[in-house]
C-alpha cells in the first residue's frame, strides 16, 4: 500500500483557507492509496466548536469526498463535528466511492480544556484498505498504550493525526516508536507545522515507522507531501518469527 501524508501549517480557525491551501498542495500528489491529513486540519486545535463545528453533511466532508474521488484514493484526517453525541474531534475516513467511517477522539486534552468543549468517543474504528486493517488515534490518544493495544493482531497500521506542540516533540517521536514496537505494526504519525492562535508552536516531525520502530519516512520540519510503500507480507513474516503478541496481558477497558 502506498501512503501519502501532508505536513503543513494551518490557518487559525479558517476552514475555507485551509481547504484551499490543502487542495493547492495536492496538485503535486503522486498516485497513492491513502492520504493522511493532520488533526483538526480545517481549524487548528481550536476550542470554539460552537462556532466552527460542521455536520457530517457539511462542506468539509463533501470536500473530502471530492478529493477522494478526484485522486482515486482514501482520504482521512480529523475535524470538529457537531454530532449526535455533541461536539466531537472526529477522525473521518472517506473512500473514492464516497463511503465514510469515523472515530471520535477518546482522550480529550484537558490541559487545553478540550474535555470542556468536546464529548469523548466511546468506540474504536478499524478500517480496511489494500488488505491492511487500520486503527486511527488522535493526538493525546497516543499517550495511552492500553487503549492503543493491538489485541491478537487485530490491526496492521496505526494512524495518528495530531496537533502536537514542539515543546513536547521528544514525547511524540518516542511514543510513535513505542506504539510500533509494542503493537508489532506500522505507524503513521501526521503532525502540523506553524503556530496557532494560542501562540503554540508546532515543528511537524511527521513520520512513518515500520513494526520495529524504525523510520521509513521522517519529515522533520519540512512542509510538503511524503510517501512510503508498506509491505504487509514483511509484517506477517516478522510477527511469525517474533510472536511477542501471543504473550500479551489481557485488559478490560471500561
Amino acid at each position: 500500500m502506498r501512503i501519502a501524508l501532508l505536513q503543513t501549517a494551518l490557518v487559525w480557525e479558517n476552514p475555507l483557507a485551509n481547504r484551499k491551501a490543502i487542495r493547492q498542495a495536492l496538485l503535486s500528489l503522486e498516485p497513492s492509496d491513502l492520504l493522511v491529513l493532520p488533526e483538526m486540519f480545517t481549524t487548528g486545535f481550536s476550542m470554539r466548536a460552537e462556532a466552527l463545528a460542521e455536520s457530517m453533511s457539511g462542506q468539509t466532508v463533501g470536500w473530502m469526498k471530492e478529493l477522494a474521488k478526484a485522486h482515486q484514493l482514501t482520504v482521512c484526517g480529523s475535524i470538529m463535528v457537531h454530532s449526535t453525541i455533541g461536539f466531537t474531534n472526529r477522525f473521518i475516513w472517506v473512500t473514492p466511492a464516497g463511503d465514510i467511517e469515523f472515530y471520535d477522539k477518546r482522550h480529550l486534552f484537558r490541559m487545553s480544556g478540550e474535555h470542556e468543549h468536546y464529548t469523548a468517543g466511546q468506540s474504536t474504528l478499524r478500517a480496511e484498505l489494500q488488505g491492511f486493517r487500520c486503527r486511527p488515534l488522535i493526538c493525546y490518544d497516543l499517550r495511552f498504550p492500553v487503549y492503543a493495544r493491538n489485541v491478537a493482531n487485530s490491526f496492521d497500521l496505526m494512524l495518528v493525526v495530531a496537533n502536537w506542540p514542539a515543546a513536547r516533540a521528544t514525547h511524540w517521536r518516542t511514543l510513535l516508536a513505542a506504539r510500533a514496537i509494542e503493537n508489532q505494526c506500522f505507524v503513521v504519525g501526521v503532525n502540523r507545522l506553524g503556530s496557532d492562535g494560542n501562540q503554540v508552536s508546532y515543528q511537524g516531525d511527521s513520520m512513518i515507522l515500520d513494526f520495529q520502530g524504525e523510520p521509513i519516512v521522517d519529515a522533520s520540519a519540512q512542509p510538503g507531501l511524503f510517501y512510503a510503500e508498506l509491505d504487509l507480507a514483511s509484517l506477517s513474516d516478522y510477527r511469525a518469527a517474533f510472536p511477542a503478541w501471543m504473550d500479551q496481558d489481557r485488559f478490560n477497558l471500561e
